[in-house]
């Protein structure tokens, strides 16, 4: 479970910044991780925190299952 909720987490991340037509140190300038930490996420290196789900959920716009793409 936690594998593929992860999987669908770094897909819907990716596409959602790129609808915003952000970069991925401009997401991660306005959540206030680094790069590397966005792009760890978004290649699924790293897994986030709920609290970094819902800060990056915020910024995005978006709710924490619409990320998780939950809806």
């Amino acid at each position: 479970e936690r594998s593929a909720m992860a999987a669908v987490l770094l897909k819907n991340l990716r596409a959602i910044r790129e609808r915003r037509g952000w970069t991925q140190a401009q997401l991660a300038a306005k959540v206030g991780y680094s790069d590397a930490f966005i792009s760890q996420l978004e290649t699924g290196k790293k897994h986030g925190s709920v609290a970094t789900l819902k800060s990056l959920a915020k910024v995005l716009g978006v709710t924490t299952d619409q990320l998780l793409g939950k809806d």
